[in-house]
């Protein structure tokens, strides 16, 4: 299987990395479940992370990123300080960790619904400097993802897919993304509370990448199409793309441990449809992680 950055010549040869030689361990962080950095802390014994509604708790029916998420808060709150005066220690009960709408943090091995962030050792290299991209599918056969911050110059109507060209009309206010050099179109649906009656979710057409964010196909774009004519679904709550990403799953490792990605776990607020194309979107997830110690 072609990787997303194989033509002629790959894309590890490109950045003067040898595939015949197996990379030396670099000094890649440790990315355990104790590596969870958030933008505010309230307490040594809290942590908040991003949060846009502080008193807001987790519900039950949180899904299990949400889940692990507070235990990788709750593994980084009970970690010992690497210093701690003794004149300012107090023996109180530890506070309730709680985690807000929008949070990220390190993970070991890619998955779906993860993202991969590029490092500044992508920097100059043509399309993927300081990408953000969303993995559709992950394991064994073939990582695919599409770039989430990078606008298209065309409009949905050029789409190098024909068949999404062909519904064009019904979304012609959607704007397109660049998703990776390979051809093909994918695209994002996410219905807002106010659109959704469950019908994405109950059509069984669109795969979940998280929960309330799926993704489609060329496969799916008329029944898409068809939901929208109807008003099951508005077409605001779309996002095309012009392109995708794909790798060997061995690619994808060796890449990861050569420090080219940094695998990360994220809250769906964070790559929400109205974070499409946000050319700012790569700094704001590195600030929700937090301080790196190798690029």
């Amino acid at each position: 299987m072609e990787a997303c950055f194989f033509s002629s010549k790959s894309f590890i040869q490109t950045i003067e990395f040898e595939p015949s030689i197996k990379p030396k361990t670099l000094p890649f962080p440790n990315t355990n479940s104790s590596l969870f950095y958030s933008t505010k802390v309230a307490s040594p014994s809290s942590i908040t992370c991003c949060l846009s509604n502080d008193e807001k708790k987790p519900t039950l029916d949180s899904d299990w990123r949400s889940f692990r998420a507070k235990l990788v808060a709750t593994e980084k709150v009970s970690s010992p300080s690497s210093w701690i005066d003794p004149d300012t220690l107090v023996d109180q009960p530890p506070q309730p960790v709680t985690i807000g709408d929008k949070w990220a943090h390190t993970i070991r091995e890619p998955e779906k619904g993860c993202l991969l962030i590029a490092t500044k050792k992508l920097d100059g290299v043509h399309i993927f400097e300081r990408t953000v991209i969303l993995l559709l599918k992950a394991g064994s056969i073939g990582p695919l993802g599409i770039i989430l911050n990078q606008s298209s110059l065309k409009s949905i109507k050029e789409i190098r897919s024909t068949t999404i060209r062909d519904v064009s009309e019904v979304f012609s206010h959607v704007p397109l993304f660049f998703g990776g050099p390979l051809e093909d179109g994918f695209f994002l649906v996410s219905p807002t509370k106010d659109d959704d009656d469950g019908g994405v979710e109950k059509s069984g057409v669109f795969e979940e990448v998280m929960k309330g964010l799926y993704y489609g196909t060329k496969e799916s774009v008329r029944y898409a199409a068809e939901m929208v004519k109807r008003n099951v679904v508005k077409a605001r709550d779309f996002r095309f793309f012009d392109g995708y990403c794909l790798w060997d799953k061995e690619q994808l490792d060796e890449e990861i441990k050569a420090s080219f990605w940094i695998v990360v776990a994220c809250s769906p607020s964070v790559i929400g449809l109205e974070s499409v194309g946000n050319v700012r979107l790569w700094e704001e997830i590195l600030g929700l992680i937090g301080p790196r110690n190798v690029w």
